[in-house]
């Protein structure tokens, strides 16, 4: 109970807060305009021209498009469901549906008849709630694949055959382990598995650092504990009961921030989420290699001096690669001031006209089978292969594929578990002490 009235309290105050700077907001609505916000500046242009298209298809109607940083995103948005300053139509993360379900600022679509069978396998099922209603449609995907640092694999003798030929187990790291170890050198020149490596003063690492993971570890360990058979919750969708307490899991994230204690993995105080991600760290030649997710590809091949390709991610101790495939919605606002343009907006965002579109600009995977291969060849055309990201959707025999969990409280998870990870993988706290952290997560689900 105790904690159960400090979350409430710490929401309370949120609230206050975000109210309180949420006052000089606008969206602009009116009759005859679309409002829509997303976060993604590189898909901003690719969203610009399918308004185009919808606006000549819709005479009359008009679409606003505003786009935010990721965090000024979630703080406006959320501040605009309480002052009624909220967009007409916005990109939703799966990680934010449970909280806006179940605060009910979304708008029920089922009239719109979105089918499954559309749109690449389990996008559509996300974004129904627990009271059996849609709230989005399907807008695009992504997927985690290992980029590296061509050059530097070249000098350390792996091939791009033997990258994706990787393996790995929790007790000695199997020859992924061998491979990170071998493309990290220190300042004296000495690889990780030669003697006389020295951890302490390492030049480059093998594998970049992207954080602890919080709670779901998407570019971190989810690879990992996924093709180790775990998963976040007791269900595939709105599970009741985390399972962060599971032996495997723990030993899983014991081995992978092992790696930093040996040297291989960039440290815990390499990392800021402002300006020294992975991808960062691989451009500033610091990492020959990162987990990182499709919607980065661009930016990755666009690093000067450095040749980069993707690696699949390796097979785990099931026999199995695996890697989240996330997908990202368009909802509409309970409270829009114009539902009807609204409804009309969303269709289109998610039929073939706009995702064609989409696709065509090489940024992201949308999320109809059209959309994607005008992706592919839009990729190609740049010479670009994208195969590590789209061979786990299209061979399941081989591979596993998981979203993020989906769940009520998701802030509150984030809140427990980012801390706690953060701690096992800086200052070496035992992943055991997960065993608490999930009681408390599950107590607040209600169990």
């Amino acid at each position: 109970m105790r904690l159960r009235t400090l979350t409430a309290l710490t929401g309370a105050l949120a609230l206050s807060l975000v109210t309180g700077c949420a006052k000089d907001g606008s969206t602009g609505a009116s009759a005859n305009t679309v409002t829509y916000w997303l976060w993604d500046a590189n898909q901003l242009p690719a969203y610009q021209a399918c308004a185009k298209g919808f606006e000549k298809e819709n005479p009359g109607l008009r679409v606003k498009i505003t786009q935010l940083g990721w965090d000024d995103y979630w703080t406006k948005l959320t501040a605009g469901f309480i002052a009624g300053t909220q967009p007409d139509v916005f990109t939703d993360h799966i990680q934010k549906f449970g909280q806006f379900a179940e605060l009910k600022v979304l708008e029920p679509l089922d009239d719109l008849d979105i089918k499954a069978s559309d749109y690449q396998p389990g996008l559509a099922a996300n974004w129904i709630g627990q009271d059996g209603h849609r709230y989005g449609t399907p807008k695009d995907w992504d997927t985690v694949a290992l980029f590296y640092n061509q050059k530097m694999t070249k000098a350390a003798g792996l091939t791009a055959e033997q990258l994706n030929s990787l393996s790995w187990n929790p007790k000695d790291g199997g020859s992924f382990e061998k491979a990170i170890a071998h493309l990290t050198v220190d300042k004296n020149g000495k690889r990780g598995d030669e003697p006389g490596f020295d951890k302490n003063n390492v030049k480059v690492y093998g594998l970049a650092t992207n954080g602890g993971g919080d709670g779901d570890g998407q570019t971190q360990w989810s690879p990992f504990t996924g093709s180790a058979g775990w998963s976040y919750t007791d269900k595939q969708r709105w599970g009741t009961k985390y399972q962060y307490d599971s032996k495997p899991f723990q030993s899983v994230i014991k081995w992978y921030f092992g790696l930093a204690k040996k040297g291989y993995l960039a440290p815990f105080s390499d990392y800021n989420i402002q300006s020294n991600q992975a991808n960062t760290q691989v451009a500033a030649g610091k990492a020959a290699a990162s987990f990182d997710g499709a919607w980065m590809i661009s930016s990755y091949h666009g690093f000067k001096g450095r040749d980069m390709a993707a690696a699949l991610t390796p097979v785990g101790p099931t026999g199995k690669r695996a890697t989240m495939m996330n997908g990202l919605a368009d909802s509409i606002s309970k409270a829009s001031k114009n539902k009807e343009g609204a409804r009309k907006w969303v269709a289109y965002l998610a039929s073939d006209a706009c995702q064609t579109v989409v696709g065509k600009s090489g940024v992201v995977f949308p999320s109809t089978p059209a959309g994607t291969e005008a992706a592919i060849a839009a990729y190609r055309k740049q010479g670009i292969d994208v195969t590590a990201f789209t061979e786990p959707v299209a061979d399941k025999k081989n591979f596993r594929t998981f979203s993020f969990p989906i769940t009520n409280y998701a802030a509150d998870v984030k809140a427990l578990m980012q801390p706690e990870m953060q701690a096992i993988y800086g200052n070496g706290k035992s992943a055991s002490s997960l065993d608490e952290t999930n009681d408390q997560i599950n107590l607040i689900l209600g169990q």
